[in-house]
């Protein structure tokens, strides 16, 4: 685990109050973490704005802190659960950076980036690693039964989505279209990552206790 201290380091960041571009500064910290978890260490900062505080996280994954931290605390979006893998809770909080700036088409682009870096996890690539198109990605992923057939629909309505924010087409993506792919993104890692995990844990104690006899009977 890292031993580097933060305090007095500002990082450029959008703050949660003012909801302005800027230094923020680190004035104390504490770790946690370390045994399941990554070690973790907690900022408190002020923003060089409005001077108003707010709380950060950063994560060690084996060569120190990370260098961007993520700001937990106050804030309307939830942090995503660890076990989605820490490529996608980037892309994912990038699109929500970019929704916090109103920079709603850019967040359109960055739940696609999202959700063709899902499909590339989950191993939907082509022979030598090279990538299919994201559509035929999502196609073989509901064939392999990894999504049903309505988390399918909504990841084909947020490809499309990114799509056109990704191309001149002289329609502007709208905030609410911006957090409904938002949503669905989100809702499409929790799936995957965190409760398809919960699931397969939750049955696996099932079947432990039926081995030793501790199931209830039937009514």
């Amino acid at each position: 685990m890292s031993h580097e201290t933060r305090v007095g380091t500002t990082f450029p960041l959008m703050c949660p109050h003012c909801e302005k571009p800027t230094l923020a500064t680190v004035t104390s910290e504490a770790n946690g973490g370390g045994e399941i978890d990554p070690p973790y260490l907690l900022e408190l900062a002020r923003c060089g704005t409005c001077r108003d505080p707010f709380v950060m996280i950063e994560e060690d994954w084996g060569d120190g802190w990370d260098g961007e931290p993520l700001v937990v605390w106050p804030k309307q979006q939830r942090p995503l659960s660890f076990n989605v893998p820490e490529a996608l809770r980037r892309e994912h909080e990038e699109a929500r950076q970019c929704f916090s700036s109103k920079a709603y088409t850019a967040t359109a682009v960055m739940v696609r980036r999202t959700l063709e870096g899902v499909c590339l996890d989950q191993g939907m690539a082509s022979s030598g690693g090279r990538a299919k198109p994201l559509f035929k990605m999502l196609e073989q992923m509901k064939d392999e039964g990894k999504i049903d057939g309505q988390l399918f629909e909504w990841a084909q309505e947020l490809r499309v989505l990114g799509n056109q924010g990704a191309h001149f087409t002289g329609t502007s993506v709208s905030r609410e279209d911006a957090a409904d792919g938002l949503a669905l993104a989100e809702a499409l890692l929790d799936y995957l990552y965190v409760l398809s995990a919960q699931f397969i844990a939750f049955k696996a104690r099932r079947a432990k206790a039926k081995e030793g006899g501790q199931d209830s009977p039937s009514e």
